[in-house]
């Protein structure tokens, strides 16, 4: 078992900022709307009494130095979602007083661990008027236990500091990280019940055990973390009456300031594999293919079906493919997906294990995949293919920020959302969820730029609308499709498992009242102030 406290120097740049006269609460300049009923005075208290707590230079509270804040990629033409200001604590002492300010000076908290989900919505609150509580100088790896394979950490960690951390300590365990891995939180996209790569890809399902500050200030440990002497709050998940992990994540029902995850052991033999299908109309023989080697976790890792217009999008401009203002024709898109060794479907998956049990699984998954038209492609094959290398890296937990070429494929105005509505694993529901997406995207000026991320029984679609945001048209018709696109899915019984800010109250009406108001009379019960990130999942 080895410990580690690991400040480094992040948020440097910004205490620098504030070094010189910004963030301090001094000007009065702050265009950004107050929350309902709060006052400048209100305000201005919070803003000075957080001073009095973490320092004045990690409080900012005016528009230039709340800018960093307030960058999104998702669609917001009326520019509503902009936090008031910012505050960064380092450690959960500091935490519980700015929480205990909050509700004196009835002010609300937006928490972010690191804020770079990016197609979500990045450190922006859903409603106006709220503070960011920026926890990215809590970034310290508290435990790992190479034995039983689990972690403790801060939620300013990030997943590349985990993995340094990993192999400067020769310590076997893999990573499951998310797609900018890098630079992302694992206990923030853990709790906003993200996916990963490799057999350990659906991040929630991989946590135990949380520390957790209540929305008035106290702190509660769940599972066996309560247990005076207990060494099992990272093995055991459940501990003892109801289990409560679940209601902090996608949830504004208190703040996460550690969290235990369990870690892979790596593995003797990994071998990864890239199954190319010709046709985008492939869609449903290849789900019906893979459904049953993932239910048997003859396929154990949750795997990506890319559509040749996502992963060109990738490391290519759209430009290269078809002039400007141009649709983004099949036979097009064909032709440069066959010159860059992809298919119009590409799927993702690898095998983990011994050499026996590798070679004897490989040859009942190849003749299934092949049987649905697929071509099935090893590491050998595709050498040097970035496509190839890009998944290869993910599925065995390593990092990189190859998707973040998706923000240039419509020009420099960086315009990225996330839609990513939910399905039973049949092929059925993907031809009909394909047809679909391609209508709504086409009819507001948009590519089919997506994937399927083929769980145990589920498909999560991920689809990647890409617009640029500094074209004021644009804009404001990828708002418009995003919508169409939320409300069209979910009359369809496809309502997404995450969503950004711009459309967690419309995601969260799908569910149905019965469900709000339960989530409702939770939240007014143990948060009566309604300072803990009204608007999120949207819980008020």
């Amino acid at each position: 078992m080895t410990t580690i406290d690991r400040r480094g120097l992040l948020g440097t740049g910004l205490a620098a900022t504030a070094a010189m006269g910004l963030g301090t609460g001094a000007s009065a300049k702050n265009p950004a709307p107050l929350a309902p009923g709060r006052s400048k005075a209100d305000f201005a208290g919070a803003m000075k009494a957080f001073r009095s707590v973490v320092g004045a230079e990690w409080v900012f509270g005016d528009e230039e130095a709340v800018a960093p804040w307030t960058k999104t990629y998702i669609p917001d033409p009326s520019g509503h979602y902009k936090p008031v200001g910012a505050v960064c604590p380092e450690n959960v002492e500091q935490v519980q007083e700015i929480v205990r300010i909050a509700n004196t000076f009835k002010q609300p908290l937006w928490t972010v661990s690191t804020g770079k989900n990016m197609g979500y919505g990045m450190t922006a609150p859903a409603t106006p008027g709220q503070v960011v509580l920026d926890l990215k100088r809590m970034n310290r790896i508290l435990e790992v236990d190479a034995d039983l394979g689990t972690c403790l950490l801060e939620p300013g960690v990030t997943y590349q500091q985990l993995k340094d951390y990993l192999e400067d300590n020769n310590i076997p365990l893999w990573i499951d990280v998310p797609t900018v891995g890098p630079i992302a939180s694992p206990v923030g996209n853990t709790l906003d019940r993200g996916v990963g790569y490799t057999p350990y890809g659906e991040h929630f399902m991989f946590q135990c055990g949380m520390e957790v500050c209540l929305p008035d200030g106290r702190l509660m440990r769940t599972g066996m973390g309560s247990i005076k002497g207990s060494t099992a709050w990272q093995a055991f998940k459940w501990g003892y009456g109801p289990y409560v992990d679940g209601l902090f994540t996608q949830s504004n029902y208190g703040i996460v300031t550690k969290m235990g995850l369990w870690l892979m052991p790596r593995p003797p033999v990994y071998k990864p594999f890239m199954v190319r299908h010709p046709e985008m109309g492939d869609t449903p023989k290849i789900i019906e293919a893979m459904r049953p080697l993932r239910v048997s976790s003859l396929v154990a890792n949750c795997n990506l079906m890319m559509s040749a217009s996502y992963q060109l999008a990738m490391f290519k401009r759209r430009n290269e493919i078809v002039p400007d203002g141009a649709p983004l024709d099949e036979a097009s898109l064909k032709k440069a997906a066959k010159a860059n060794g992809l298919g119009m479907w590409n799927t993702y998956f690898a095998l983990y294990g011994t050499e026996q049990t590798v070679a004897a699984i490989e040859p009942i998954i190849r003749a299934q995949l092949t049987a649905s038209g697929g071509e099935v492609m090893t590491a050998a094959e595709m050498e040097g293919n970035p496509w190839f290398h890009h998944h290869q890296t993910l599925m065995q937990g390593g990092l990189n920020l190859d998707e973040i070429g998706l923000l240039r494929w419509r020009g420099s105005g960086g315009g990225l959302a996330w839609f990513a509505p939910v399905a039973a694993a049949r092929g059925a529901e993907a031809e009909r969820q394909t047809a679909l997406a391609r209508e709504i995207l086409e009819k507001h000026g948009f590519d089919y730029t997506a994937a399927y991320a083929i769980g145990w029984r589920d498909l999560h679609h991920i689809i990647a609308l890409l617009f640029d945001k500094s074209d004021p048209a644009q804009h404001a018709a990828a708002d418009a499709c995003y919508r169409e696109l939320v409300t069209r899915f979910g009359a369809q019984g496809w309502a997404s498992y995450r969503t950004g800010v711009n459309s967690m109250d419309l995601v969260a009406q799908q569910y149905g009242e019965v469900n709000r108001d339960f989530n409702r009379t939770l939240k007014h019960a143990i948060d009566p102030n309604g300072i803990l990130a009204p608007g999120k999942s949207g819980i008020v």
